[in-house]
């Protein structure tokens, strides 16, 4: 029998678990998405682990898993005697949150298509170890492959995987899926960085994006951790005049 939700909580209904990966981290996509989308806005008072629980058919373990670590990015807030709710200052997070392409893609209306350009293990670079700060006896594997939106590349993504810290990478169907979504579902980050810049599309670029060389280009280069161990670094390009990241804010009180 499912527990009563309260009446001062949010709706349980519009929560859907995606089937992608551990059942945590749908969870957490599931409660983090009305959030960055303003559905839920700070202060909101979420579901209790029970009613989610019951919900999700899971363990509350599993539950509780997903909220604290939706709360150590700072999206929730656990109050006494009150429970669980959005954070004052979670709506400052949209531009810094990590994104699915595919998932933007498919909420504009658009059908997602991926094309990979290049797939090898790193050997004798010095540039691209340093990228991750890793030594030699690191195994690395550089892609580089193409976001597509109606057929018309939209994002051009350069990435370098730290094997040892996501072994199952080697097993994942690259030619056919992306690595961002795999990696996000089966490999723990305990901290990113993100960077954005604005730069001139040189030959790969211009060619893979389908733009003049040296048109302008939005390009965020993101990087993960796990503990003190690099998982991977993301260096995403895109149309400057085709794209823009928004982040919403409020004065904090």
């Amino acid at each position: 029998m499912i527990p009563t939700l309260q009446n001062d909580s949010v709706s349980l209904e519009p929560l859907r678990l995606d089937g992608s990966g551990p059942i945590w981290l749908q969870i957490r996509r599931a409660l983090s998405q009305p959030i960055l989308n303003g559905d839920w806005r700070p202060g909101t008072k979420i579901p209790a682990e029970m009613h989610l629980k019951a919900h999700f058919k899971t363990s509350r373990m599993t539950v509780n898993k997903a909220i604290q670590s939706l709360a150590s990015e700072g999206l929730l807030q656990r109050r006494r005697k009150v429970g669980t709710v959005v954070s004052e200052r979670a709506q400052e997070r949209p531009v810094f949150e990590i994104w699915n392409t595919a998932d933007v893609v498919a909420k504009s209306g658009a059908d997602y298509g991926y094309r990979l350009l290049e797939c090898e293990f790193v050997k004798d670079d010095v540039e691209k170890r340093a990228l991750l700060n890793v030594t030699r006896s690191t195994q690395l594997l550089w892609l580089r492959c193409v976001h597509l939106s109606n057929g018309r590349p939209v994002q051009m993504e350069e990435r370098l995987v730290n094997v040892d810290a996501a072994p199952g990478i080697t097993c994942h169907p690259l030619e056919q899926v992306a690595p961002g979504p795999w990696l996000l579902a089966h490999v723990p980050w305990t901290e990113a960085e993100h960077t954005i810049s604005a730069c001139e599309a040189g030959a790969l670029e211009a060619a893979a994006l389908e733009v003049r060389l040296g048109s302008a280009c939005l390009v965020v280069e993101r990087r993960t951790w796990n503990g003190d161990v690099p998982v991977t670094l993301a260096r995403l390009w895109h149309p400057g005049a085709e794209h823009r990241l928004v982040g919403r804010f409020e004065p904090h009180r």
